[in-house]
């Protein structure tokens, strides 16, 4: 039952009257006087009542039980029956029900739950609460915008874990929920494992991420001196957060520092979401150490909002945003004690919009051009379109006052300086007109226009008109003529708003589209433009396209008549037909008799009729080739390439020409196969390329061989077959042997590396070997890469390895490592050294603790060291320096402890849900800290 204009369409029944929705298929949905939409998802009957003057809409499951489901906007409500009041706009959900809450991830379940939608509140009795990781009960819960509140509520973090008893709750006669922030409960009680040990008058527990965490941090150090930073969390009523901030510097002038930041939803009618972020700080001391007097002070205010207006399309929507930056900038920056503001206001009626910008900056005289401009204020004003049959029309007008870069192009404007400010008005328009004069025939008017006047007495002209006339004959054949008269013009002061280039143009253009005969296109385009000179006219361009089997060919020209030159031409040609051994045979046709009525028909022969007059039909060549006047010719190539039965098996050869050295330039071949013995299995398959560039020279290619999909045999190389004496390498040349790419397991050889031909020889082989394998829960990548000897080397020697490796022992054991070993040489041989290094970054094992199916504890190590060797000799010996940790999990809780030993650092820290890890105390070669209470 979609709505209409706002209203409900259950207005259509009769009362009383009983709708059964069988199959239902789609969403039932309405809006409250308040725009919240209630959709049906599932339901099976729908009941209209009328009770002491108000309308109900009962909502039910049907006879055989069940759930209905509704959403309210993004919220999702659940109960087997379901009232809604449309009198008072109230939801009441009858038995078991529940409501999620998609703004605050919160999950109620209770009995007999009522949900107002005209002020967004919810109360009910016996309401279980879910919200993050914490769980709450509560006799008597309402929910209002932004709060929750409980009497009589217990709550735990530990519900979730599914043990019981409870490892910690508190029950409390009063609790206010603020969602993602934080639980304020009163006069509460502290139970483990549900016994009371301690009464509380309030508890407060975060629930939010670090920036809703109290801060403290307490330091001392030159020049400054005793440091002190705070951050603490505050509320206002229900739709406002915020933190203090508070600054202290011992040794700077003043000494104090106070800021706020806060984020506010909805604080009035009128604004949506406000946010505030301001800090007045200490000016720290100069880079010479001198102390500097007073505040650097940072600001960053936003709000968004809108605004109701009677006639208006929708509300009026604002923005707001201000934005200071002193903290961090050096007393010469050019940004330091500016204040810039940006002001945006959009408005739509039913016959224009609207928008209102301010921009501007405050504080010091800007010493650099400004990039953007500077809007002080403006105003754009854009009616509807407008049509009348075939024209139509679009305006817009833009006005206002602007400081912005002086355009380097404008004498006046740069006498002013790097900037200058005026007042601009811009006026733009669009006009259209299409009509159809005759049969076969399309005409287009067109008028853009867009025109900036400057209270400097400058102004800026882009005008564009155009006709369009196009005739179309035989559906294939068209003629189109084109005129447009284009005027860009003037000189702007500003620089953002500055015309590229005057221009003065006035193209006439004929365009010809013809299909002469069956497969073959032809195409002629020829422009004058009125106002340039014969000898700046453009060429007149010639297509032709060919698609006649076994023909295909495209062939371009421009000539340019008025000068008599050539200015470009290429074409492409390619000869093949592989369907040309394909045959159509045409039965014989037996004599017919004379009939008193028709003559006799002599017999016909049987006709055999051929796809094309292509010869070979697994043989394609083809050709390219071009010129342009400014480059002359470009290379022209020819290939041919022969097919066989299967299409992967091809062979083709190629020749490329210099036409303006004249002589070849480079000959190739290339060719693929594949030995098929049915159409599933293909043992082998092949693939190569050989390139030959006689003008360097250099000889590249590749092939390889592959046997099943499984092995592969290759071989690589790029060589220069002439050299200059003093070079000892030709190129590289390289052997592979290995898995194919993309299995589980796969491994590959490779030998090889630089190759000199003129003394025959590798000058600095290697071998190079990888294994990769992968299974659930284990990985293995092994590479390592030895050098060979060689011309230029004359050793055998493992230079590189790695090893990666992780390993899970069913679900309590994990290990994972990786290793790399590296060895480089410096000196001459003989007398050069070798400095070998070995890095593990790192090492770890993982063990789980406890019994059942979720483990109570882990135990972990870790190993991060660096090895270095040189001559054979260990440099810098450190003995061996692992982390070690140990993790008690209770789901509510964790407790971690670690000791590192290379730091020699002993930590311990306590985790709790909605908040990070608290630290307990930290011991080191520092001393001992307790980070939450600073001794230092």
């Amino acid at each position: 039952m979609p709505s209409r204009g706002g209203r409900s369409t259950f207005r259509q029944l009769r009362r009383g009257a009983l709708i059964t929705l069988t199959a239902l298929l789609g969403f039932c949905a309405f809006e409250t006087a308040q725009a919240r939409t209630v959709r049906i998802v599932q339901a099976q009957t729908l009941e209209l009542r009328r009770l002491d003057d108000q309308e109900l809409v009962i909502i039910t499951a049907g006879e055989g039980g069940g759930t209905v489901e509704l959403r309210v906007d993004d919220d999702v409500v659940q109960a087997s029956r379901i009232e809604y009041n449309r009198t008072r706009r109230t939801l009441t959900l009858i038995g078991s029900a529940s409501y999620h809450s998609a703004q605050d991830g919160q999950t109620l379940q209770g009995e007999n739950l009522v949900v107002d939608l005209g002020q967004e509140e919810l109360t009910g009795e016996d309401v279980l609460i879910s919200d993050g990781d914490i769980e709450i009960r509560g006799e008597e819960v309402e929910r209002i915008p932004g709060q929750l509140r409980a009497t009589g509520g217990y709550f735990t973090p530990c519900a979730k874990c599914g043990r019981t008893p409870n490892d910690y709750a508190f029950r409390a006669e009063r609790l206010i929920l603020y969602p993602g922030d934080r639980l304020v409960a009163y006069r509460a009680q502290l139970l483990l494992a549900d016994f009371p040990v301690l009464y509380l008058p309030v508890v407060v527990l975060p629930l939010n991420n670090a920036d809703r965490q109290p801060r403290l941090a307490i330091g001392s150090g030159q020049p400054d001196g005793r440091t002190v930073e705070a951050d603490l969390p505050f509320s206002i009523g229900a739709n406002t957060l915020g933190t203090t901030l508070l600054r202290y510097y011992e040794n700077r002038n003043p000494s104090l520092g106070l800021g706020v930041s806060l984020r506010s939803y909805a604080p009035l009618s009128w604004v949506d979401r406000l946010n505030l972020y301001t800090l007045a700080n200490p000016k720290p001391f100069a880079s010479d150490g001198t102390r500097q007097v007073g505040y650097d002070l940072d600001l960053d205010l936003s709000v968004k909002g809108r605004i109701p207006l009677a006639l208006a399309v929708r509300d009026l929507d604002y923005t707001l945003n201000m934005t200071r930056r002193d903290i961090g900038r050096t007393q010469d920056d050019p940004e330091r004690g500016v204040t810039r503001v940006d002001f945006t206001a959009n408005v739509e009626y039913p016959l224009f919009s609207a928008q209102f910008n301010y921009n501007d900056r405050f504080g010091p005289a800007p010493t650099v051009a400004l990039t953007t401009p500077l809007r002080t204020p403006e105003v754009v004003l854009n009616p509807k379109p407008y049509t009348l049959g075939n024209f139509s029309a679009d305006f817009k007008v833009t006005a206002g006052r602007y400081t912005a870069a002086s355009n380097p192009l404008s004498r006046s404007a740069s006498a002013q300086g790097l900037n200058i400010s005026s007042s601009r008005l811009e006026e733009g328009h669009s006009l259209g007109y299409t009509a159809q004069p005759w049969r076969g025939a399309d005409l287009t008017l067109s008028n853009t226009f867009t025109g900036r006047y400057y209270g400097t007495g400058a102004r800026t002209v882009d005008l564009n008109i155009s006709a369009d006339l196009t005739q179309r004959f035989n559906v294939t054949n068209t003629v189109r003529l084109r005129y447009s008269y284009i005027r860009v013009e003037g000189t702007s002061p500003f620089a953002f708003d500055a015309l590229p280039t005057r221009r003065l143009s006035a193209p006439l253009s004929l365009d010809l589209s013809t299909v002469p005969v069956k497969d073959v296109s032809f195409g002629v385009s020829y422009t004058r433009d009125l106002f340039l000179p014969w000898d700046q006219q453009p060429p007149a361009r010639f297509s032709l396209t060919v698609n006649r089997l076994p023909v295909y060919l495209t062939y371009n020209l421009a000539h340019n008549f008025l000068t008599g030159e050539l200015e470009s031409s290429d074409f492409n040609l390619t000869l093949g037909d592989p369907n040309a051994d394909q045959v159509t045979v045409t039965p014989a046709q037996p004599a017919q008799p004379a009939t008193p009525f028709s003559p006799a028909v002599p017999a016909q022969p049987a006709t055999v009729t051929r796809s094309s007059r292509w010869p070979a039909p697994r043989l394609t060549l083809t050709a390219n080739g071009s010129y342009t006047r400014t480059g002359g010719y470009q290379p022209f190539t020819v290939r041919a390439t022969v097919t066989g039965d299967i299409r992967t098996n091809a062979f083709s050869v190629y020749a490329t020409h210099d036409i303006q050295t004249p002589r070849l330039s480079a000959i190739g071949v290339e060719f693929s196969g594949v030995s098929s013995t049915d159409a599933v299995l293909n043992p082998l398959s092949f693939t190569g390329r050989e390139n030959l560039n006689l003008l360097t020279p250099r000889l590249t290619g590749s092939y390889s061989l592959t046997w099943r999909g499984a092995y592969t045999i290759s071989t690589a190389h790029d060589v220069a077959l002439e050299q200059a004496e003093n070079v000892k390498e030709s190129g590289t040349l390289t052997f592979s042997v290995g898995s194919a790419a993309g299995r589980a397991t796969n491994w590959q050889l490779t030998y090889g590396g630089p190759y000199d031909l003129r003394r025959g020889g590798f000058t600095r082989p290697a071998l190079t070997g990888t294994l990769n394998a992968t299974r659930p829960g284990q990985s293995l990548a092994l590479a390592a890469t030895v050098n060979t000897p060689g011309l230029d080397q004359p050793r055998t020697e493992l230079t590189r390895a790695d090893a990666n490796a992780v390993w899970q022992f069913g679900s309590r054991v994990a290990l994972s490592g990786r290793v790399s070993y590296n060895r480089y040489r410096s000196g001459i041989f003989p007398n050069d050294v070798a400095t070998d290094t070995l890095i593990l970054d790192p090492i770890r094992v993982g063990l789980a603790l406890g019994n059942g199916p979720r483990p109570g504890a882990y135990l972990t190590g870790s190993l991060r060291q660096t090895f270095t060797w040189q001559g054979g000799a260990r440099q810098n010996p450190t003995p061996l320096a692992p982390v070690i940790g140990l993790t008690i999990d209770r789901c509510c809780w964790a407790l971690q402890a670690e000791i590192d030993l290379s730091l020699r650092r002993y930590r311990l820290g306590i985790s709790l849900p909605g908040s990070s890890s608290y630290p307990l105390f930290d011991y080191g070669t520092e001393g001992f800290n307790v980070p939450l209470l600073p001794l230092r």
